[in-house]
């Protein structure tokens, strides 16, 4: 392939802003220096008063496949994903069949390997009966992102309550153990008080502080007692930020936690307008733990920021609360959403980077992605903070067809984004000639 020069970018990286110019030559970032110029064939790109970033590595999603696909595909949602400047995600194991062995596991690396054009990763699953073959992933442990716990509500076989089987999976992964962090028995008991509970305003009163608190209390006693590389998913709740501490560097902690864009971004004062479509576990809270969360992020007792994207049909959304299934799509539109706070004053552009970029590749020891360094896989995106996007029906690309943002408009756009050195999206056509590559980790 062709090498690419990308011209006079702002390169956000690392903490600093400056402006160079990239050549990118096969997969790989080749030289990044003020000047470039080229005799040998190539694509230049003029991006004089754009910007360039990493890609996003998104280290929660949820793309359905395989079982789901009435909801979405891996084809799908990648597509849907480096539209939104995402260029790597970590998928996880709640299909159909779950990925509770590593036969099903390694289906949906063929199945990526096949279709997605972002790089991809899966977490191997557990339930409260398969931990000789979790523990089998110990010897992938540089082809696999992680191990996913439910320790709270989830489907099927996948809620693990057994405490015998989770001591056994802490004190015996050699993986980063993620985990779904909601007390089950305190869920079932605040059912019990809201017998009524028939719209979405319930839920973060069924599915509460408490019940997150509890669960990810015991999380962290389980992996401080057996030294557990623990990754605490979806923060949510003012309460739990004093279980996290922002005393070491991310490379040296043991236990992190994330925060994800719907919570950073909603609150329960927003589900009289949007009711089941903004229903989702752990629930989106009360003001006040916006508000933590967001100092939480600033300070660094959160590490990184995810979408945990979980698409569900719109006739699904449109169920009876009890029965309408929680989670929504988000993987388009994080990157654009965090660049509306940077228009606002809330957080710098730096920390964005920051957080989307680095801070995962840091955290499950992601293998020469998550920097503009030379030698890294070139995966980047551009964005236009001069230019605007506009959420509608014809520019959605998840499978479900709709997004809470729908008729929102962000101040940004995102330009192009780069995966492997191979352009994927641009000018709003995604790109399907050159497939993702598996992601690697050093371990």
């Amino acid at each position: 392939m062709p090498s690419i020069l990308i011209k006079n970018a702002t390169i956000v990286n690392e903490g600093s802003t400056r402006v160079m110019d990239v050549l990118i030559k096969n997969d790989r970032i080749d030289r990044i220096e003020p000047h470039i110029s080229l005799k040998e064939n190539h694509k230049e790109i003029n991006a004089e008063g754009l910007h360039l970033l990493p890609g996003i590595i998104d280290d929660q999603v949820h793309f359905r496949e395989p079982g789901l696909t009435h909801k979405a595909t891996i084809a799908t949602e990648s597509r849907a994903a480096v539209a939104g400047g995402v260029t790597s995600f970590m998928e996880m194991p709640n299909t159909k069949p779950p990925a509770l062995t590593q036969e099903l596991l390694e289906e949906k690396y063929n199945i990526a390997a096949a279709t997605s054009v972002a790089n991809y990763s899966f977490y191997m699953g557990v339930s409260n009966t398969n931990t000789d073959e979790v523990l089998r992933a110990n010897d992938r442990k540089k082809e696999v992102c992680g191990i996913k716990i439910f320790m709270g509500s989830s489907t099927g076989d996948m809620l693990v309550d057994n405490y015998l089987t989770l001591s056994k999976i802490f004190s015996e992964s050699e993986l980063l153990i993620a985990t779904h962090c909601e007390d089950e028995k305190i869920i079932n008991a605040n059912k019990a008080k809201y017998p009524d509970a028939d719209n979405a305003s319930y839920h973060p009163l069924i599915r509460n502080a408490e019940a997150c608190f509890e669960s990810s209390f015991a999380a962290i006693q389980l992996a401080k007692k057996h030294n557990a590389r623990l990754h605490i998913l979806h923060v949510s709740t003012a309460k739990e930020l004093q279980l996290f501490s922002n005393m070491l560097p991310l490379e040296e902690k043991r236990i992190t936690a994330e925060v994800c864009v719907h919570h950073l971004h909603f609150t329960a004062d927003d589900y009289p307008r949007y009711g089941n479509l903004i229903k989702c576990n752990p629930a989106i809270k009360s003001p006040e733990n916006r508000t933590a969360l967001w100092d939480g992020l600033l300070d660094d007792r959160l590490d990184l920021i995810a979408t945990d994207h979980a698409p569900h049909t719109w006739d699904e959304k449109q169920l009876p609360y009890t029965t309408a299934p929680a989670g929504l799509p988000l993987v388009q539109h994080p990157l654009l959403l965090m660049l509306q706070y940077v228009k606002q004053g809330r957080i710098t552009l730096e920390k964005v980077v920051e957080k989307m970029c680095h801070a995962p590749a840091k955290c499950f020891g992601l293998a020469e992605r998550g920097y503009i360094r030379e030698g890294y896989f070139a995966d980047l995106v551009l964005i236009d903070l001069n230019s605007e996007t506009t959420v509608s029906k014809e520019n959605i690309l998840y499978k479900c067809g709709w997004s809470p943002f729908e008729g929102h408009t962000f101040p940004s756009a995102i330009h192009s984004t780069f995966v492997n050195g191979n352009i994927v999206y641009q000018n709003g056509v995604v790109s399907e000639a050159h497939k993702g590559s598996r992601l690697l980790f050093d371990r």
